[in-house]
Order: C-alpha cells, then structure tokens, then sequence
C-alpha cells in the first residue's frame, strides 16, 4: 500500500510540473490546445496570469516531492495529506469554474491520494 501512496503522490507531483510548464512557458501553444473552448485572443492578454498559476503550481509539485524526504513518517503523512488536499481543492474550484475535466485530471488524483493514506493509517 504505501508503493502505491508514493506513486500516487508521484503522479500528482508529476502533473503540476507539467502544469507548471506548459502555463509558464507553453501557454499560447500547449494552453489552446487543452482549452479549446477559450476564446483564441485571450491567451496573448493572460500569459502573466497563467505564468503566475503556473507558478503555484510548482509550488504544489515541490510540496509533495518534499514529502518524500521527510523522515518521520508523521510529518511525512501530514505534509503529503496538506499538499494533496491543496491540490483537491484547487482542482475542485478548477472545474467548477473552468472545466470539469479539471476535475478528473487534477481533483481525482489528490483525492484518491488522501483516501489511500487515510485507509492505509487506520
């Protein structure tokens, strides 16, 4: 059970690098592509925005990759559930107010991460 945690928490981690990418540096391109439904000639006017969501992003990857080298295993616990629970709620928020998809790219993950932690910890 806990491989699966850290590969869970890994892909997690993974994703909001890439999201970090593609917002900071990919925006006009990458962006267009997985927001279709956004208008062309806004990605020029909200490439600051998405760089600076971009950003936070990053800082939700490095709080999880933190997470494994934490040694005391409660620390390492409350750390992961912290930044997975971030990552859920933003992605919740995401696709209430962006795209539902959002939902099962971001939210699903992080929430499947809390619920194997939890599961694993009782």
């Amino acid at each position: 059970m806990q491989l699966t945690i850290k590969i869970i928490i890994g892909l997690v981690a993974f994703l909001h690098c890439y999201f970090l990418w593609f917002e900071m540096f990919a925006w006009e391109t990458k962006g267009r592509k997985i927001f279709k439904q956004f208008p062309k000639d806004l990605f020029p006017v909200t490439k600051t925005l998405a760089a600076n969501q971009g950003l936070y992003n990053g800082f939700l990857a490095a709080g999880l990759i933190w997470s494994y080298f934490i040694k005391n295993p409660e620390w390492q616990t409350n750390i992961a559930l912290f930044f997975l629970g971030c990552v859920a709620v933003a992605g919740i928020f995401g696709a209430l107010t962006a795209s539902k998809k959002i939902f099962f790219v971001q939210a699903l993950p992080a929430i499947i991460g809390i619920i194997l932690i939890l599961i694993y910890q009782s």
